[in-house]
């Protein structure tokens, strides 16, 4: 329990320690202590004074376990070596070399070096004695440790958490405006195994989802069900409980993300068709009559009519339909008392119901402005959603002078939404980035009804909107009572977006970030790492590491292909994976020679070039420092977790390729960003898509800008840190949960 816990503080940049260990003794500095202070700071991290306090008082064994989790955390236990030793010198391996080993092999030569793996490297091909393994098939074979810490010329400072924080903290992910990421997610999951629920109103319908799975494992169904507003809440429950998706993906959209991720460029490799057998037959359904009982009495107790009941279970009729028969609702729906279920049902089959965006589609191509808008006022969140379209169509006056109608009952995220991406939109030439439901990143198309309008009345289309957002929110601000009279505001929080509409599948278990959130570097190297396979058996398993490195006219890469490009040095292409320690890849960029080649950007991808998803617990990330970063001539391991400046362990295995970060050669700064796309290899990557990413999150409000438009709202002067009634600094932005509750409703 401690350790998960202590994990959970550690995201929040903080140490927990429970109550019953906290105490007010004023004792001198024990040895533990100062052997823990001195082995965490090697490690890039110190404690603040009242941590130190803390730590001093509490057992040896809590002790133990802190620097255990940190280690933990940081990966000290697993094999950082890659293929090549002192790999920043390269080995100089051509295409010609591994065409010659191929041949050799064929024709069963006796000429050369027999490895391990048994094949055979002909003389004057690759120089062995810089190896750790086979240069031919990637089987890694000797193993080194980590031999450097603490190079790192930054400490990250971590802060004092009890009970009451985590509890906080606990109450703040169940009442965030925003859906919760993975990371957020593991946190809640472990925070409602050890601690009670506390007396909050939830604020997604996808965090209510794991708080009724804890009830409902814990046998307390009748407690869920009051949870339950709408079919759509049942439905999303069971398709969680079958898939751990919280979103309500279609099962031929898993299906074929699964089939992609297991087509081979080697056709003989590919796997396709047998993974998408085995994943249907994985999607069937099947229920105990207890589950089927449960889930009869949930529809039969709703307390919405049975024709908006069956208008929500609409959208998604065929899937309705599969768990419909698989719950037996009909023969429950027999029974005394489901009479309420019986009409549902009855009425669901025979479509005895009026769809509300059959009739908006209706109205809307009749070109029917009063009814449209008069439907969609009766949900304002999907008028929100279709307002620029509606603008377009019927003429912005008279879509934003309805609108306005109904702004004050628009969920606070969404008002944002429409101002963050107003400038991304109305743009002819732009195409813009999504990310389907359950899909890879995607650049679509500008809307053609664009190009009826000149640029000047775009423009105004803009304005238009991002002074009906900030009106919005300004009074919502103003309607607030607030006693104080100042403000401070960190400078840093103007580089951090406030967290809407990213629902990242990585878990980060150091400090968090959002996406968007800019890192400054210190030094004139970066390198980049990724690290799979830990606690699996050996066998193949080849995920790659690589980079893009983009010009002004042209681009160029490094990975397995091409281990040396402009700036860039990669150290070696593994395929195979020891038993249980896992392996490692790294990439090292020079910033000074990608510069004096005048590169503008360097992406930072990662892919899985075996059949399948990228390997779960796969961890990147890049380290930096003001300090020169060493790396092993002995064993090439060129990891330091004091050099660590941020990291990201992968959950889902539906990722084929993931984007973690953008380096921006020009500024020296890296954008963390988390995107998804298809391909085995970086080649596969759509620069313009990550352009296109990177411009959606430029366009994204930053938290500093929120607090600047509550101080005017409220009339609260900007002043320093010790003369400030509210404080805004880096410490209460960590929680980004708690962040959102600034997204006023």
């Amino acid at each position: 329990m401690k350790n998960e816990l202590l994990k959970i503080g550690l995201r929040q940049n903080a140490v927990y320690i429970p109550s019953p260990m906290i105490s007010d003794e004023l004792n001198a500095l024990s040895g533990t202590t100062t052997v823990l202070v001195a082995n965490s700071s090697k490690l890039g991290f110190t404690f603040s004074e009242p941590l130190v306090r803390a730590l001093n008082n509490s057992p040896v064994s809590y002790k133990t376990e802190v620097l255990e989790t940190l280690k933990d955390v940081l990966g000290i236990t697993k094999n950082w070596t890659p293929l090549v030793k002192g790999w920043n010198i390269p080995t100089n391996e051509t295409h010609l070399d591994h065409l010659i080993t191929l041949f050799a092999n064929l024709f069963k030569s006796k000429k050369g070096t027999t490895l391990p793996c048994g094949h055979l490297i002909p003389m004057n091909t690759f120089p062995l004695e810089r190896y750790n393994g086979c240069p031919f098939c990637g089987t890694p074979f000797e193993f080194g440790k980590i031999e450097q810490f603490g190079q790192g010329s930054k400490l990250k400072v971590l802060e004092f958490w009890t009970d009451s924080e985590m509890t906080a903290f606990f109450a703040s992910l169940l009442t965030s405006k925003t859906a919760l990421d993975a990371t957020q997610i593991d946190s809640l999951k472990v925070l409602i195994k050890h601690f009670s629920l506390p007396v909050v109103t939830i604020g997604m319908k996808e965090t209510l989802m794991i708080v009724i799975d804890e009830l409902i494992e814990q046998d307390k169904s009748d407690k869920a069900s009051q949870f339950f507003t709408s079919p759509t809440d049942i439905l999303r429950y069971l398709w969680y409980k079958k898939t751990t998706l919280l979103q309500l993906v279609e099962p031929k959209t898993i299906l074929n993300r699964i089939e992609n991720n297991h087509k081979h460029v080697f056709l003989p490799a590919d796997n396709s068709a047998k993974s998408k057998l085995v994943s249907q037959s994985d999607l069937k359904l099947k229920y105990s009559r207890k589950e089927c009982l449960m889930v009869a009495i949930w529809l039969n107790e709703l307390e919405v009519s049975t024709e908006t009941a069956c208008e929500m279970m609409h959208p998604k009729r065929g899937m309705w339909v599969r768990f419909i028969r698989a719950l037996r609702l009909p023969e429950y729906a027999k029974r005394k008392g489901f009479e309420k279920l019986a009409a549902l049902l009855d009425a669901f089959y025979n479509q005895n119901y009026t769809v509300w965006q059959g009739r908006v589609n209706h109205f809307r191509l009749k070109s029917d402005a009063e009814n449209t808008f008069a439907l969609l006022k009766q949900r304002p969140g999907l008028f929100a959603r279709s307002l620029f379209s509606n603008m377009l169509w019927f003429g912005e006056k008279e879509a934003i002078n309805a609108f306005k109608e109904v702004i004050d009952k628009v969920p606070a995220r969404l008002v944002f939404t429409l101002n963050m991406y107003a400038q991304n939109y109305f743009e002819p030439s732009f195409r813009r980035s999504v990310k389907p439901l359950g899909g890879t990143n995607k650049r679509i198309p500008a809307n053609p009804i664009l190009k009826l309008y000149d640029e000047d009345h775009l423009k105004k289309m803009k304005v238009k909107i991002e002074d009906l957002c900030i009106l919005a929110m300004k009074k919502r601000f103003a309607a607030l009572e607030n006693t104080n009279r100042t403000i401070y505001i960190d400078p840093q929080l103007f580089n951090i977006p406030v967290s809407i509409g990213d629902r990242s599948d990585t878990v980060q278990d150091l400090p968090v970030a959002l996406m968007g959130t800019k890192f400054p570097l210190e030094g004139n190297e970066v390198r980049l790492f990724m690290q799979w396979g830990k606690d699996m058996p050996a066998q193949h398993l080849d995920m790659d590491l690589s980079c893009h490195i983009a010009y002004a006219s042209h681009s160029e890469f490094c990975s397995f292909s091409n281990l040396v490009a402009t700036g860039c040095k990669h150290s070696g292409d593994i395929r195979s994976i020891p038993n249980k320690i896992g392996t490692a890849e790294y990439i090292n960029l020079n910033l000074n020679q990608l510069k004096k080649a005048n590169a503008k950007y360097v992406t930072f991808t990662c892919n899985a070039y075996s059949v399948g998803g990228l390997s779960p617990n796969l961890v990147v990330g890049w380290m930096d420092s003001k300090y020169p970063m060493k790396i092993s001539e002995t064993s090439g391991v060129a990891y330091d977790p004091s050099c660590l400046q941020h990291q990201v362990r992968i959950t889902q295995t539906t990722a084929k390729g993931l984007v973690f970060g953008v380096l921006d050669v020009v500024k020296s700064e890296i954008i963390w960003l988390e995107m998804t796309f298809g391909g085995q290899v970086v080649q596969g990557l759509d620069y313009h898509g990550v352009q296109a990413m990177l411009s959606k999150l430029s366009s994204k409000l930053n938290i500093g800008q929120l607090l600047i438009i509550k101080a005017h709202a409220q009339g609260l002067e900007i002043m320093p840190y010790d003369e400030a009634d509210e404080v805004y600094d880096m410490k209460w932005a960590m929680n980004a949960a708690a962040v959102t509750q600034l997204l006023v409703d």
